[in-house]
């Protein structure tokens, strides 16, 4: 091996090429140092000939490490890349197990709807509070400001049901059970079943059980009395004197009703389902608001039953209010006014009123004024009008709440 070595690199100097194989017969030449040491008398030089095999054995190593592997993929065909062309992509085999879609995430957003009517009040003017000689805000509300305290839109004073009752006060809608308030000082007159059909313990009484409270102040020298009906339980009894706000009873749904509300009702000189007023024009407003009052007649002069008038505020227009004039029957206008409409409970601001007549739609708009009433008349010649009410006659006598003396129980 040695001389195949040697004859490989003969005719070559060490100057001219620093080979493998001139180093390794250069090293041949060295005195051997931790290499084989075993001699057998039969080879000569066999010290040498041990380490050349080694040095042999590292050489063919070497030169198969630097080799191209062609033991693996040596059946595939090498993809050719061509210059300017696209790749080549192999179809993936997908795998046999189906993976989850993941549905991606989006933003349900709500459409857009009208405008709630917000529940909140402020707190009510303190009573009795007048602005002008011929107001009478002389009660508060039967019903505390952390409920729901004002009128029901489709039940108010002059309102129409079952059939041909016409409503002589207004409804407060409140759950069963809700503390019900007196809307001023006074004595407890009649705490019982049978106030309508006037026969005490009656329980087929439209009214339930219902409370009447005499107040200790009247107006035009005529007492006041408020009623309270459709009650579950009665608290008070009669020959009791009550103060503003003192408990009553409880919200019930007993009588004629469609579910526990409030029946509230103002009458004046006696206490008769003939002589109510519309309390609308009774209770103090909540502070900032005021009281739209009209009168609305056709071209005789004679006032319409059952019209309705749209009230939107501007500029928005929204929310929409909706009220109807009074019907034929037991209801009475204000002797002032002389009103066939009232709706109360109207920020102060400017409006917008509609009413469709001989099937024409006309509007008119004018200012809510705060802790006031907004009086409007419509005739069928001068259409929408802002003026004041008529003349008081002689037997009318406006001025503050008159005290009337209050027998002791």
């Amino acid at each position: 091996m040695i001389k195949l070595l040697a004859r490989h690199c003969e005719g070559v100097s060490p100057k001219q090429s620093p080979s493998l194989c001139w180093r390794l017969l250069r090293r041949e030449k060295r005195p051997p140092r931790n290499t084989c040491t075993w001699r057998t008398p039969a080879l000569a030089g066999g010290a040498r000939e041990c380490r050349c095999d080694i040095f042999f054995l590292l050489f063919i190593l070497l030169l198969t490490a630097c080799a191209p592997s062609t033991s693996s993929g040596a059946d595939q065909t090498p993809t050719a890349v061509i210059a300017g062309g696209s790749a080549t992509r192999f179809p993936v085999e997908s795998d046999a197990t189906p993976r989850p879609t993941i549905e991606p995430f989006r933003f349900v957003l709500p459409t857009p709807g009208a405008e709630p009517v917000s529940g909140w009040r402020p707190p009510l003017y303190p009573i009795p509070w007048a602005v002008s000689a011929y107001d009478h805000f002389y009660f508060a509300r039967p019903i505390a400001a952390d409920n729901v305290n004002w009128p029901l839109a489709e039940y108010r004073y002059g309102g129409v049901f079952f059939a041909d009752i016409v409503h002589t006060g207004v409804d407060i809608d409140a759950e069963e059970g809700t503390p019900i308030l007196s809307a001023g000082p006074g004595t407890v007159i009649s705490a019982d079943w049978g106030l309508y059909t006037e026969a005490p313990g009656n329980i087929n009484d439209p009214y339930g059980q219902a409370v009447v409270v005499r107040h200790d102040f009247g107006y035009k020298g005529e007492n006041l009395y408020t009623i309270y009906a459709h009650m579950s339980a009665i608290i008070v009894v009669v020959g009791q004197h009550v103060e503003t706000g003192d408990v009553l009873g409880l919200v019930g749904e007993t009588g004629a009703t469609t579910g526990p509300h409030l029946h509230f009702e103002v009458r004046t000189g006696t206490n008769t389902f003939f002589r109510t007023y519309n309390p609308e024009l009774w209770t103090a407003p909540p502070q900032g608001w005021g009281v739209l009052v009209g009168r609305i007649t056709d071209e005789k002069g004679e006032t319409l039953n059952q019209y309705l008038l749209e009230v939107r505020p501007l500029p928005s227009e929204a929310p929409l209010r909706k009220v109807l004039t009074y019907a034929q029957g037991a209801v009475n206008s204000d002797p002032y006014y002389q009103e066939n409409l009232v709706l109360s409970d109207l920020p102060a601001g400017i409006y917008k009123l509609l009413i469709e007549y001989k099937d024409k739609d006309i509007q008119f708009f004018l200012e809510i004024y705060p802790g006031q009433v907004t009086y409007f008349t419509f005739t069928d010649e001068n259409g929408f009008q802002v003026v004041p009410p008529p003349p008081p006659q002689l037997d009318f006598l406006p001025g503050t709440a008159t005290v009337t003396a209050t027998p002791k129980p």
